[in-house]
């Protein structure tokens, strides 16, 4: 998959056209109130220039589960007040999909005139990817433009099946997220760290695996390092392992080995005697944890060593925190290597999700390069996977 050949909205004629634009609208609401509008301002590239470009703009998104019925809980009805403030222009609401009322507010849109559709997924063909969905779907419009990057690893009807009908490019949002991320793989500014975190190695056996042959150096905290420290025999107390990837930790390390790839895993850690926020807490040496502790974060012995790695670093790729990072007690790991990463200079692209959050929570966000607006999908893209929504896109001539 050449992610880097696609063409975007910069590359098509879109005065006077309806264009049909898949946003990532799934936004954290409280009883039918938005409480971070962070995803709906990052669409706001890609819709003022067609609205600038005299484009007819139809958007389209899903939130939450709605399981494939009307249910007003998942409305997108309060996005269209937040994004008539935002582009102080009114955004046009339709009452369905693609139904009789979006049918009339497409027919009818003026020049520089934005509406939204219902919610994509009160329909459940969205998801089964059917043909006569996006048939609907794309029949509304006569451009299509995909800037949801965090629905990218997901072949619906919105993210791909309207593809195969319209012409086909991408917003803003995907193309910069194609350009760090995909810019990183293909021909990174070296030296090139990934540091990788979260509970599970299952998770990220699959972009450890692709990493490995890219990377200078591959770090590796949090609670799927007690999987890595388990299999050089040391006892982990009752730290959080997944017995059945302890084979798949030891030859990963060996792998790294024979690569020339230096692999880096906690030296020691900051331990406590139950899984809870405020629980009695000792720092402990990696080879001596003590039985009936558990590790929650790094050590500060290891935030040396990590951060040291990171200092003189010419891209770094961070995906998942270091420890028990909601807990304040056992945050400290995940703080000393943002801090590292914002100071480092370094091209740096934060995976989605939890080190996404973080990063935001700390007040580091303006200091990194990259913040992927989509955890699964961008650890998809790290693992060296197509991206459906991405592939479905239209080359570059």
């Amino acid at each position: 998959m050449d992610v880097l050949n696609k063409k975007s909205v910069e590359d098509i004629d879109v005065a006077g056209k309806r264009v049909l634009v898949r946003c990532d609208f799934n936004v954290k609401m409280e009883n039918g109130v938005i409480t971070s509008d962070k995803r709906i301002v990052a669409s706001l590239p890609t819709i003022e220039y067609l609205i600038n470009h005299n484009a007819r703009v139809i958007l389209c998104s899903h939130l939450g589960r709605p399981k494939g019925e009307f249910n007003p809980e998942f409305s997108l009805a309060p996005v269209a007040v937040r994004l008539s403030e935002l582009l102080g222009r009114e955004v046009k609401m339709a009452k369905d999909v693609v139904g009789e009322s979006a049918k009339e507010l497409a027919a009818n849109l003026k020049d520089g005139e934005v509406m939204l559709l219902e919610n994509v997924r009160f329909h459940k063909e969205e998801t089964k990817n059917d043909p006569e969905f996006s048939k609907a779907l794309a029949s509304l419009a006569e451009i299509y433009v995909n800037d949801a990057f965090g629905s990218a690893h997901r072949a619906h009807s919105s993210t791909t099946g309207v593809a195969d009908y319209l012409p086909a490019v991408c917003g803003f949002l995907i193309q910069k997220e194609i350009a760090f991320i995909g810019g990183a793989l293909a021909n990174p500014k070296r030296p090139l760290v990934a540091i990788l975190g979260g509970a599970k190695v299952s998770d990220k056996i699959g972009v450890i695996t692709n990493l490995l042959d890219k990377v200078d150096t591959l770090i590796v905290g949090g609670g799927m390092a007690y999987t890595f420290m388990k299999s050089l025999g040391y006892s982990i107390g009752t730290s959080i392992c997944e017995d059945d990837r302890v084979e798949d930790a030891k030859k990963m390390m060996e792998d790294a080995k024979a690569k020339g790839v230096k692999f880096l895993i906690p030296v020691d850690n900051k331990v406590g005697k139950e899984y809870k926020p405020d629980t009695e807490a000792m720092v402990v040496d990696s080879d001596n944890l003590p039985d009936g502790w558990m590790g929650l974060d790094i050590g500060p012995k290891t935030q040396a060593l990590f951060c040291d790695a990171v200092k003189d670093a010419g891209t770094v790729i961070w995906n998942g925190p270091m420890g028990v990072s909601e807990w304040d007690n056992f945050a400290s790991g995940t703080i000393a290597v943002a801090k590292a990463v914002a100071e480092s200079g370094a091209i740096s692209i934060i995976g989605g999700g939890d080190s996404a959050a973080a990063v935001q929570k700390l007040g580091f966000a303006d200091k990194m390069s990259h913040i992927s607006t989509g955890g699964g999908a961008s650890l998809e893209f790290l693992e060296g996977k197509d991206l459906p929504g991405i592939v479905a896109l239209n080359d570059k001539d």
